[in-house]
């Protein structure tokens, strides 16, 4: 209990006096400020694609590629070969007693980004109406969907913020025809809001293609899964990839969450080092600064244990402080903005940073351990003073 209440009045012996070294204690906290809301923002990032292509899909629903094929737009299927795959085991039939099979045909369109005006590519989807029957969660919410056999389209909510005249009733020049937009649809926030789609007769046609990219079923239920991708693995006509919509579209997201790992590592590391030395720094200066104080008060009784919990507890205060300031900074400025990057298709793909509690809370941990290795080594130094030749130093 003495250690106790000599370390806590040590502590705000030590936190009133910041105020005579504002400009030393505002190295602490904006360093960490800084670490954390950066480290913070650029992990976001990788949560929100992440969470964005996690939540395409549907555990009932299984995607089939040609085998081989990392995405839709490297895969192609012939007419018979899908007709083949609709009737494995597994696929949940319509009421009309037909495989309910949506064969697609996954393009690319080249439009101005509305952030640089600078051209980059949009996926264009080719879908017929078992595409919409397959996603009930893919719904018009402006205009109509496109008539089969016209040059129309409609395009998700991401990809019209995306991109420049995708507006409703625009003119749109693909492969040298013109399309309108007729329509724009939703679906859940998922990736597919990022995507442009039109009857997938009228893009066969346009784009001199007479097969399918892919073919996606709905499964009877989520078990029977492993039955119908053993049958068309095990089928000697095919050469196919068979996954689960939901962790297709995980898949796709892992080459940029490495990528966003490895930044956030270098930057993390480089910036809390830059954070260790100003903490070391300054509270190095704070020791020296109180020396004949810590000295009085060790000849009163602190001890050295007391000394350096004191002072510890200083510099983890200091810093998450600057970790509070970094994570409330990085909610408010990133959460909820809305970028796009490149898919593993080559095209744009929209998402929403997603700064998570989990987010703050590490970006608060680590601010606490940062201050806690810059609290300590002057800790050390506080402690092994020595009482009369810190005395004599008045």
């Amino acid at each position: 209990m003495k250690f106790l209440a000599q370390m806590f009045k040590l502590i705000s012996i030590n936190l009133k006096s910041v105020p005579a070294r504002w400009g030393a204690t505002l190295v602490i906290v904006v360093g960490l400020a800084g670490v954390v809301g950066v480290v913070t923002a650029l992990q976001s990032m990788s949560a929100g694609m992440v969470a964005t292509l996690r939540a395409t899909g549907s555990a009932d629903r299984a995607i089939v590629l040609r085998g081989g094929s990392n995405s839709e737009l490297s895969s192609f299927f012939t007419r018979d070969q899908a007709i083949v795959i609709e009737q494995a085991p597994g696929v949940a039939k319509g009421e009309d007693g037909k495989p309910i099979a949506s064969g697609e045909l996954s393009l690319i369109a080249e439009r101005p980004l509305r952030r640089s005006n600078t051209d980059s590519n949009v996926s264009l989807r080719g879908i017929g109406p078992a595409g919409f029957t397959i996603r009930p969660e893919l719904q018009i919410v402006e205009g109509r969907s496109f008539k089969p056999g016209l040059q129309e389209l409609i395009v998700g909510l991401k990809a019209r913020e995306q991109f420049v005249g995708l507006d409703i009733g625009s003119a749109v020049q693909i492969r040298g025809s013109q399309w309108t937009v007729v329509g724009v649809f939703a679906s859940n926030g998922d990736a597919h809001e990022s995507e442009v789609l039109v009857d997938i007769e009228t893009a066969q046609s346009a784009f001199r293609r007479n097969g399918y990219s892919s073919l996606l079923v709905k499964l009877d239920d989520p078990s029977a899964f492993q039955a119908f991708k053993d049958s068309l693995t095990t089928d000697p006509r095919l050469q196919v990839d068979v996954q689960n919509e939901i962790e297709y579209f995980s898949s796709q997201s892992r080459s940029f969450t490495k990528t966003i790992g490895v930044l956030v590592s270098v930057v993390g590391v480089i910036m809390g080092l830059g954070a260790i030395f100003a903490a070391l720094n300054t509270m190095y200066s704070a020791v020296a600064a109180r020396t004949v104080e810590i000295a009085t008060l060790r000849a009163l009784g602190f001890g050295g244990g007391v000394v350096i919990a004191a002072t510890v507890m200083e510099a983890m205060v200091l810093a998450l402080i600057g970790g509070l300031i970094g994570a409330v900074g990085a909610y408010a400025f990133f959460n909820g903005y809305t970028v796009s990057t490149l898919g593993a298709g080559f095209t744009q793909v929209a998402f929403s940073f997603r700064v998570t509690p989990t987010l703050l809370i590490n970006g608060l941990v680590l601010s606490l351990f940062v201050g806690f290795l810059g609290g300590f080594f002057p800790a050390l130094r506080a402690a092994r003073m020595q009482i009369a030749v810190a005395l004599r130093a008045a």
